[in-house]
């Protein structure tokens, strides 16, 4: 009876000390996703999209977007892909929503381009990479600090190079959304998706 309970112990440090290597590391991941900032040096930017509610978009998507109009102010010169479909409880793809907010405060319909198909950050990077001119190798991410870390992977993976901008993460959902980040961080690195 000692011998199993002295196994027990041991198997359960084996897995708190995994958990917070674990945690740390994808932490370090996530912090390392907001460097390299974007000085308008790309022609093109990627906006990954969020929820859509019903009258208006998501705190998260809100915030992306503001973060992308001072950037697209700031930077006259860059297209923007904005990127995210339509999912069932939405009233119209993350992206035409996105094209709304962003003309109504004076972005020019020419720079934006729409991928209105994806339903996932990988489907977001690689459908929007698919509108890009052939000779684009390097672009600007626009999305929530916590979710450039995975972004800029997933682009990695499809041979993008890239810069970030981060839009701040509502304080409301911080929790949550980090430690979900934090177990898809984990997928991308192992399985590339």
């Amino acid at each position: 009876m000692k011998r199993w309970r002295k196994v027990a112990i041991v198997c359960v440090f084996v897995i708190a000390m995994s958990g917070i290597y674990l945690w740390q590391l994808t932490g370090t991941w996530m912090d390392e996703g907001v460097e390299l900032v974007a000085d308008g040096t790309n022609d093109y930017a990627i906006v990954l999209g969020a929820k859509v509610k019903r009258d208006a978009p998501s705190l998260s998507l809100q915030y992306r977007l503001d973060a992308t109009l001072r950037y697209a102010h700031d930077n006259p010169h860059v297209k923007m892909i904005l990127s995210g479909g339509q999912g069932p409880d939405e009233p119209m793809s993350e992206a035409e929503a996105m094209r709304q907010f962003l003309t109504r405060n004076g972005i020019a319909e020419e720079r934006l381009l729409l991928e209105t198909a994806s339903t996932s950050t990988y489907e977001n990077i690689l459908f929007s990479k698919a509108l890009l001119p052939d000779e684009v190798e390097s672009v600007t991410i626009i999305t929530s600090d916590y979710h450039l870390a995975r972004a800029r992977k997933l682009a990695s993976n499809l041979n993008l190079q890239t810069d970030a901008v981060a839009a701040r993460t509502p304080k409301v959902v911080a929790a949550k959304l980090i430690s979900r980040e934090r177990i898809a961080l984990l997928k991308t690195y192992i399985v590339g998706k």
